[in-house]
């Protein structure tokens, strides 16, 4: 059932998504982009989670940080693709009130423990270059540990806010979600509550990581920045650069579309236009940062060469 009637209203009960779009054609289209992105995905994030672990090499905290960040990547494409690869299938694309508060909670939670990870990981590159001598001190086993845990506990809460705000909406009138997963903005449209108030809370728990996180990558790259332009070796400035360039490019493609959904003012875009943005980071990104690791990483590169020697000439 789609409603539950009670005494006052007639509340929803389930929702239902309309996906990105109802022309049959290009439905079967985007299925089959959309899969092979998601299959890319999986294997590329995995395959560098394996390499890493098996690489005695790669045993050092940036490595440590970009394992956690490539399983982070493959959750969070995987919170959304599957289902949204089933929108493109049936005709009607049916989620419980409770699946879409977990599906809300899950993207939540894993893109903002993508945010805190790129931030941890911009602190790993400031320690290496900007204090090398004291790397194995403050970049110990358990200060790794320690950074990733807030890393997640961060994320936890922001989803925490965000899931309880989504229980405060009251939802009596259509139940057709304009988006191909359970986003807030959409909800907040639906819901027939006064959200004024509902929707200051999440806003500000998602505006505080988003200015927190960026924050640190800011100062994390100011420091390394002034601390390259003073060596005099140009070979020591090039291999600083090289083990902060595929970072940065992470950096710049998750913030400039996380920005662009969430800080830009509603009425500079469309809808469908937040679909598209909403795909890249979501379904997009989490190929690409494996990619760009293993491409512009030269340790990567050999760890995998050296592997690849191993299984083909044992």
């Amino acid at each position: 059932m789609d409603y539950l009637v009670d005494r006052n209203h007639t509340t929803v009960t389930e929702f239902i998504l309309l996906g990105l779009t109802d022309d049959p054609v290009l439905r079967v289209i985007l299925f089959i982009i959309i899969l092979c992105i998601y299959l890319v995905t999986v294997f590329g994030n995995l395959s560098t989670i394996l390499l890493i672990k098996v690489s005695a090499q790669l045993h050092h905290p940036m490595y440590f940080f970009l394992s956690n960040l490539a399983f982070v990547d493959f959750l969070f494409s995987s919170s959304v693709t599957p289902n949204m690869l089933v929108n493109f299938l049936v005709e009607r694309n049916r989620i419980s009130y409770l699946g879409c508060a977990i599906q809300l909670g899950f993207v939540i939670f894993l893109g903002s423990v993508e945010g805190f990870l790129l931030a941890v990981m911009s602190y790993d590159r400031f320690v290496a270059i900007c204090n090398p001598l004291l790397y194995s001190t403050k970049m110990s086993t358990q200060v790794c540990v320690q950074l990733l845990v807030a890393a997640y506990i961060g994320g936890f809460l922001n989803a925490l806010m965000f899931t309880l705000s989504f229980f405060s909406l009251v939802f009596c009138g259509s139940n057709r979600v304009n988006h191909f997963f359970c986003d807030f903005a959409p909800l907040v449209e639906l819901s027939c509550s006064d959200v004024s108030v509902i929707a200051v809370a999440p806003s500000f728990s998602a505006g505080s990581v988003i200015i927190f996180t960026v924050f640190v990558i800011a100062i994390s790259y100011v420091y390394i920045l002034i601390t390259i332009l003073k060596m005099r070796s140009t070979e020591g400035r090039q291999k600083a650069f090289s083990t902060c360039t595929s970072h940065l490019s992470a950096v710049t493609l998750f913030y400039g579309t996380v920005t662009f959904v969430y800080v830009m003012p509603k009425s500079s875009y469309s809808t469908d236009q937040n679909k598209v943005i909403s795909i890249f980071y979501m379904v997009v990104i989490p190929m690409l940062n494996p990619l760009i690791y293993s491409l512009r990483n030269n340790e990567i590169k050999g760890a995998l060469k050296r592997e690849l020697a191993r299984k083909i000439f044992p």
